[in-house]
């Protein structure tokens, strides 16, 4: 619920920056900055720009209304040469050492007045990769495959990073020009026709943006400002300045970027990547600063926006109500959920796995949100998270998933589930998934049990940089005793091509019915309010221990009985009362208060009395 006092604090807290013109550029660590700009075939014209007290470089009106239209331009930083592009650039068009190119995102013509939204909570999100939904790799081109989407039941698409790398193809996470869309992708105009193409088929649009780090190619941003913090790295290298000398532009910076998706490009919500590595120790937290400005900017656009966390730390205060004291993030990304239900599936326990080698691990998950609240993590060696408040916390808070991009293509071949399960469980996880009462999400060409792997490729045009990529990949997987062997060379073009959806697979067999599985699910969740009941006591999951292999789980009249085993099981159902079928997959055998499974067998099922 969006209030006054939420407006209030997002006007006071917000960090003040006046309205950028055209070409105006923050540069406080050169002493001399040069516009460079060009238009219609014309020769350059080197512009002197002129530095205000806040170290913001601007040029004269007259030069503005002289390059009114498309032009290309870039900076002069100092006595260097080199033509360097906008921090704040919309459009590559070159790649991003190229320059830039302006575009205006307010002169498209936008068919989706009638898209009101629609909440997160909740919802079937479709996470997928613009450069492998499609032959052709482009945004234009999975326009044409959006009424799949629309078939399969799905609320939101969820776009892996779009913002521009350098190269040709890359997962997104080492982009480098946050404000602009990847070339390759078609650019920004391209995204705002896939935008308004969901809009108008009532899908919702997710983006997934990475703020926490920079790609190590194309990244000039360190030329212009402290955009980097000089104390401590990531995984990734050097971390965002976003509480240093500085970081109030920089802060500013992202949070300016927010605003672009929401408002020039239509976005309904941000996926937040790997928020454990925003290292912030300001008052107001830079997660608190995004879930105030969204919440301004969704009274202001009169429709809902919402913010999706991935994190490490099993911290429910991202996901608590600012007036409790959290963050206000309307969900974060359930990673503990997705190792309980594949450990289980799989058998596999190694690596961090481990800890989630029991149907009580997968128990206390659906029951109480995480498994590491404040238990040891013995891949971490130590005690890891805290409890959920269950009171506080809704469970759509959590989204739920039994494959996404990160736990396919981070296996050493990006082997996806069909190579380590059977049809029936296949079909069971994505029961599990699709009927929980939490925020739910499938990877592309999970729907059918893709056949094709999804790995991890690369295009990166330096040589030195593509090899310490592949270096790096082996050094990963060695806690996971993995064969080295089976990884894919990221840079190997086949790689990239290897791991593209093929659309020839739902068409019939075993793909074909796994697809139609996924339908009458996403039909059961829209039509059944059980079972998305958002209270954590509304869901009460049982197992029959180690030995038994069975999992139950409550909803109201709702409940999912599954067989985990290869033997039969009985399982006893709760209370009395006559029991409807509305999905089975296997042997099922309903008798007078208990139903008896095949191997890896489930059932759905309506109690006309539950308690």
């Amino acid at each position: 619920m969006i209030n006054n006092s939420m407006i209030n604090n997002a006007l006071i807290n917000r960090v003040t920056v006046p309205h950028h013109r055209r070409f105006d550029v923050w540069a406080p660590i050169p002493e001399r900055v040069r516009l460079v700009v060009s238009s219609g075939g014309a020769p350059d014209e080197v512009i002197e720009m002129r530095r205000a007290d806040d170290r913001w470089w601007s040029v004269d009106d007259e030069v503005i209304t002289r390059y009114a239209g498309e032009v290309d331009y870039g900076y002069l930083l100092d006595d260097d040469d080199t033509v360097l592009p906008d921090p704040r650039s919309r459009w590559q068009p070159d790649g991003v050492h190229g320059r830039s190119r302006t575009y205006d995102l307010g002169e498209y013509e936008w068919a989706d007045a009638g898209w009101t939204g629609r909440s997160v909570a909740g919802a079937v999100i479709y996470e997928l990769h613009i450069g492998t939904w499609t032959p052709e790799g482009t945004l234009d081109a999975a326009i044409d495959r959006l009424d799949h989407l629309v078939d399969l039941g799905v609320d939101f698409v969820e776009l892996l990073p779009v913002n521009a790398f350098n190269g040709e193809h890359n997962w997104g996470y080492d982009g480098v020009a946050w404000f602009a869309v990847q070339h390759t992708y078609g650019g920004p105009a391209a995204y705002q026709r896939f935008v308004d193409a969901c809009h108008r088929r009532g899908l919702g649009v997710i983006q997934d943006v990475v703020h926490n780090h920079l790609g190590p190619s194309g990244n000039y941003l360190p030329r212009f400002g402290p955009y980097l913090s000089g104390t401590g790295t990531s995984t990734w290298g050097a971390k965002i300045n976003i509480d240093g000398p500085g970081s109030d532009e920089v802060r500013a910076f992202i949070l300016d970027n927010v605003a672009m998706w929401f408002t020039g490009l239509h976005v309904d919500a941000l996926r937040l990547d790997a928020v454990h590595a925003l290292s912030d120790h300001t008052a107001v937290h830079l997660l608190e600063e995004m879930a105030i400005e969204t919440a301004a900017r969704s009274v202001h656009l009169g429709r809902p926006l919402g913010l999706i966390a991935e994190s490490d730390l099993n911290d429910p205060k991202l996901i608590m109500d600012r007036s409790a004291g959290g963050y206000g993030l309307d969900a974060q990304w359930s990673d503990d959920f997705h190792h309980a239900l594949i450990t289980n599936l799989t058998g596999d326990t190694r690596g961090w796995f481990g800890d989630f080698a029991s149907l009580d691990a997968l128990v206390k998950v659906i029951n109480s949100g995480f498994l590491h609240d404040g238990a040891e993590s013995t891949f971490r060696g130590r005690r890891h998270g805290r409890p959920i408040p269950l009171q506080a916390v809704p469970t759509t808070a959590l989204t739920v998933y039994a494959a996404n991009h990160d736990q396919i293509g981070n296996r050493a071949d990006g082997s996806r589930l069909r190579t380590r399960l059977s049809d029936r469980q296949l079909a069971l996880a994505a029961t599990l998934v699709l009927l929980s009462s939490h925020t739910v999400m499938i990877f592309a060409g999970e729907e059918w049990g893709a056949g094709t792997p999804w790995a991890f490729f690369t295009s990166h045009p330096e040589p030195e940089l593509g090899r310490a990529t592949g270096e790096g990949r082996i050094a990963e997987f060695a806690a996971m005793d993995w064969d080295v062997a089976s990884i894919p060379d990221p840079q190997e073009p086949a790689t990239f091509i290897r791991s593209k959806i093929n659309w020839d697979e739902p068409e019939a067999g075993p793909y074909a019915e796994l697809l139609a599985h996924h339908q009458v699910l996403t039909a059961l969740r829209r039509g059944e309010p059980a079972i998305t009941d958002p209270r954590f006591g509304a869901h009460r999951a049982c197992a029959g221990g180690d030995r038994e292999r069975w999992l139950r789980v409550d909803s109201g009249p709702i409940t999912v009985v599954a067989n985990f085993d290869i033997d039969d099981r009985t399982v006893p159902l709760l209370g009395a009362g006559a029991a409807e079928v509305l999905l089975s997959v296997g042997e099922v055998d309903l008798g007078d208060g208990q139903v008896i499974l095949g191997a890896h067998s489930h059932v759905v099922l309506r109690r006309s009395s539950a308690h």
